[in-house]
């Protein structure tokens, strides 16, 4: 886990992540966007809005969402632990768990 900021130059997340009680991760994925993890680049990509250089593609984006949010889900309503929320993995390289700021 690495100890690092937003990235974004928003030192809220640092000066704030301590002061948040209960379960709570801070990842990041490396080569997304704030519109990443919308429909955004399903459709973009299909109707060839997003530009060619765009580092995480929309299976790839898909593939995360769809992994961690399942993950999520499973943890607080199903009290299934995947593991996948406790810090990094070989098979999702791209995402950054941040430990506390």
């Amino acid at each position: 886990m690495e100890k690092v900021g937003t990235g974004d130059g928003d030192r809220s997340w640092i000066r704030d992540w301590p002061l948040l009680d209960g379960w709570k991760r801070w990842i990041n994925v490396t080569g997304a966007e704030h519109l990443t993890f919308t429909d955004v680049p399903v459709l973009g990509e299909q109707l060839g809005l997003l530009p060619q250089e765009e580092p995480l593609s929309r299976k790839r984006s898909q593939e995360i969402t769809r992994a961690y949010v399942t993950a999520f889900f499973d943890l607080h309503l199903k009290g299934v632990d995947r593991k996948l929320l406790d810090g990094p993995t070989a098979e999702y390289p791209e995402v950054v768990f941040h430990t506390e700021g």
